[in-house]
């Protein structure tokens, strides 16, 4: 259980990158999420879910196992976080993704209210629980945003 534990939180592997594991780690969310893009926006936040269980216990394992409150190499909680941000696109362009990939990592660097909060949560629920939270406010972003070109397009015809 150990060794899932690591595989599962590092996201196999791209919590070792020497630089920007948290960027590592989106990346590697958006690998994962490339071949399903044609699914609906809802199925990521889905996906997000199922894997928000596993997420909290490979990262509370991970922080016994180093005695660190949240290890840099801990990027699974990005994974989820991410997810969660390209629950909000409306559609699946090259654009989309690259803004659902922005606004989560700046949301997850800037750490509005109430994401720092939720880092004092205990163990990996506050590990995974503020990227979480950090990839509503991207969903949240992109959504009002795709919400907004589609009324221009209405009421001014604006492509």
């Amino acid at each position: 259980m150990k060794k899932l534990a690591i595989l599962l939180a590092t996201w196999f592997g791209c919590g070792y990158a020497p630089k920007g594991p948290g960027t590592a780690g989106s990346l590697g969310a958006l690998l994962v999420a490339w071949p399903l893009r044609h699914q609906a926006p809802w199925f990521f936040a889905l996906l997000a879910l199922i894997f928000l269980p596993p997420a909290i216990w490979s990262a509370g394992s991970m922080a016994l196992q180093t005695g660190k409150k949240d290890p840099q190499i801990v990027v699974i909680d990005e994974v989820v976080g991410q997810w969660i941000a390209l629950a909000g696109a409306a559609t699946y362009s090259p654009w989309a993704w690259i803004a659902a990939f922005a606004l989560f990592r700046a949301f997850d660097i800037w750490k509005p209210w109430p994401v720092r909060q939720l880092e004092s949560l205990p163990g990996g629920t506050g590990i995974v629980m503020d990227d979480a939270m950090a990839g509503v406010y991207a969903a949240l972003v992109l959504y009002l945003a795709g919400w907004n070109n589609l009324i221009s397009k209405l009421l001014y015809g604006i492509s």
